[in-house]
């Protein structure tokens, strides 16, 4: 079976933010691409950070209830973040996903910038196409595959 790489699989049309972004912008983001969270990068595009929905959802209670300032992105960002290369080998990448991993990485590219993320959801994606490669071959050559 051929290699796959994350590369070839990875979104290139996600949300990014950067620390110094309003989380109120951050919400409104999240919630019109209805995903689960985002790279924050430096002016560089350098990964710094990720935002959750569950850390925009903390704040924008705080906000709500307490009436507290509008936070910016780096106050509540998480900055231990997990990130894969582009180059890497997807089976890989899913095996520890299994683990509780996060459910999406942002990859980089041989420098270091953000290029892309890739999710669970594209990995299946990835895993049920070469399921139905794997089937369809299958079908063509029944006899073939017993005698091997």
């Amino acid at each position: 079976m051929e290699s796959l790489k994350v590369s070839d699989f990875m979104t290139t049309d996600f949300v990014k933010f950067h620390e110094d972004d309003l989380v109120v912008e951050a919400v409104k983001e999240l919630v019109k691409h209805e995903v689960i969270g985002g790279p924050v990068v430096n002016d560089s595009g350098d990964v710094i950070g990720w935002i959750s929905e569950q850390d925009c959802l903390g704040a924008a209670i705080q906000v709500i209830y307490y009436n507290q300032r509008v936070a910016q992105v780096k106050d509540i960002m998480k900055t231990d973040v997990l990130s894969v290369k582009e180059d890497s080998d997807l089976l890989s990448l899913a095996q520890q996903m299994l683990g509780a991993k996060p459910k999406v990485y942002p990859v980089t590219n041989s420098d270091n910038r953000l290029v892309g993320v890739i999710s669970r959801r594209l990995i299946l994606r990835a895993v049920e196409k070469s399921l139905t490669q794997l089937s369809k071959k299958r079908v063509s050559q029944p006899h073939e595959a017993h005698l091997a």
